[in-house]
């Protein structure tokens, strides 16, 4: 407690301000709230700063860039160079600067206060807020924790220099002739992948025995021989030592097998994983129960074990998504004002990889229809019989549908293949509301578009299947 300060009593106050933080505080504000949001960094947190947005832009350079290298079936010639300078002006300006400047906007319409400061709860009732010209006491009616997570560091990995996380490795100074990945999850291999397009080596080190862990093998297939096909590397199964650098190359050490081996590349990106930030918050000052791995133990409200103070998004249990966290500031903003439908009771959680070949995934999988021994059947329809996909020389990949065998009812998709991470939506809507493979069957898609490969899964389900 800061001796001698007066608190401002405010209302629902909001610890940062990423897709969970800043969706909460409009949403509250649009419910009649009076709302106080607190950001330590930029607006708009990792997700559209450092995180989910400069990534795409520059996985969406990489397909461009490498479009234009290699042959293609159109009767075009290309020879594309690319100008690194221009492309992270691009990303920084017109994308992340943009989207950022829009949320700043539209909490400015929502009459949103913005403190700039790092937040601390001092009790249950009060946050102290340090800013670079002092600091302040906030007394709230209700708080919403949004405060996010960190890439997890290695201790014999250390950041810095050619050693980088996920956010480092976005501003790179040049395309590497060789870049190091640290861990074969989503994030190392969307943006190994990218930089794969981009021109350089890409080796990936992984210490589980697949990478892409969370999607299955048959979905992975296509994704991991394109990668290797374009001079990639991947090493499973090894576990990473250290790693030493120069000013020019850095050498990682890893085990396999229990024989060590040395790589050496430009840079070296760990990606590893991402821990909550609820060790920054001072919650061990108040009742907030905190549970394995740091996570705040909330009900389907996103309501913690103090009944004023709520928590969202990486800092409570589930996959860290930015749809997630956006979903439950909605929740925890209703549950605030009393909203009877306040309630986290979702069915489905999509959740997309953003490489070569888009991979997506809702509901039940095969693997967990096996865990749970579910009374259900797989139906799939491959892109390579959709009229469009063959349109855009992108036939790879298929859809699946789980379906419950007595009534039909969507449990599970998965996609891989072209716009997987748009397409993957109507079928988590399908999930959500209890629809049927007929359901969707008997729903006309437009001719041709890739959605129609969606309408031609669940006809394979119905046992109809036309064009298979």
């Amino acid at each position: 407690m800061v001796v001698g300060a007066e608190a401002t009593d405010v209302g629902t106050v909001i610890i940062g301000s990423g897709p969970g933080g800043y969706v909460a505080a409009i949403r509250a504000a649009e419910l009649g709230q009076d709302v106080t949001l607190i950001e330590r960094d930029d607006i708009g947190g990792v997700c559209l700063n450092i995180g989910c947005i400069p990534s795409k832009a520059l996985i969406n350079v990489g397909h461009h860039y490498r479009d234009s290298q290699e042959e293609n079936p159109f009767g075009l010639s290309m020879t594309g160079k690319l100008d690194w300078d221009k492309a992270q002006d691009w990303k920084q300006h017109k994308v992340v600067d943009q989207l950022t400047g829009g949320v700043a906007m539209l909490l400015k319409k929502h009459h949103v206060q913005i403190i700039k400061g790092k937040a601390t709860f001092n009790d249950n009732e009060t946050l102290n807020v340090v800013q670079e010209d002092g600091h302040q006491l906030l007394r709230f009616e209700n708080a919403i924790v949004a405060a996010g997570s960190r890439p997890v560091e290695i201790p014999s990995l250390k950041f810095g220099g050619r050693i980088v996380d996920s956010t480092g490795v976005l501003s790179l100074p040049e395309v590497p002739e060789h870049l190091i990945v640290v861990g074969g999850g989503v994030i190392g291999s969307e943006l190994g992948g990218a930089y794969s397009n981009l021109g350089s080596k890409v080796t990936i080190v992984e210490g589980l025995d697949h990478t892409l862990n969370g999607f299955d093998k048959e979905m992975t297939k296509p994704v991991l021989n394109d990668f290797k096909k374009h001079g990639g590397e991947i090493v499973t199964s090894a576990m990473a030592k250290g790693a030493t650098q120069t000013d020019k190359d850095v050498t990682l050490t890893y085990e396999v097998d229990g024989k060590e081996q040395t790589v050496t590349g430009d840079y070296l990106l760990v990606s590893v994983g991402r821990r909550a930030n609820s060790d920054t918050l001072g919650l061990n000052n108040t009742d907030v129960k905190v549970g394995d791995h740091g996570l705040i133990e909330v009900d389907n409200q996103m309501k913690t074990s103090v009944s004023h103070i709520y928590a969202i998004g990486d800092i409570v249990a589930g996959p860290a998504l930015a749809h997630k966290a956006s979903f439950e500031g909605k929740v925890a903003a209703a549950a605030i004002s009393g909203a009877s439908n306040a309630h986290d009771l979702h069915y489905s959680l999509p959740a997309v990889a953003y490489t070569q070949y888009e991979l997506a995934t809702t509901g039940e999988t095969p693997e967990s229809v096996k865990a749970k021994d579910l009374n259900a059947k797989i139906s799939k329809f491959p892109f390579a019989g959709n009229g469009r996909a063959l349109a855009m020389d992108a036939g790879v990949g298929f859809i699946r549908l789980i379906t419950d065998k007595d009534s039909n009812a969507m449990l599970g998709a998965q996609i891989v293949g072209p716009s997987a991470s748009d397409l993957i939506s109507e079928l988590s809507l399908a999930i959500e509301n209890g629809l049927t493979s007929e359901d969707i069957s008997l729903t006309i898609h437009p001719h041709p578009t890739l959605g129609e490969a969606i309408m031609d899964a669940a006809e394979v389900a119905d046992g109809l299947g036309i064009h298979v």
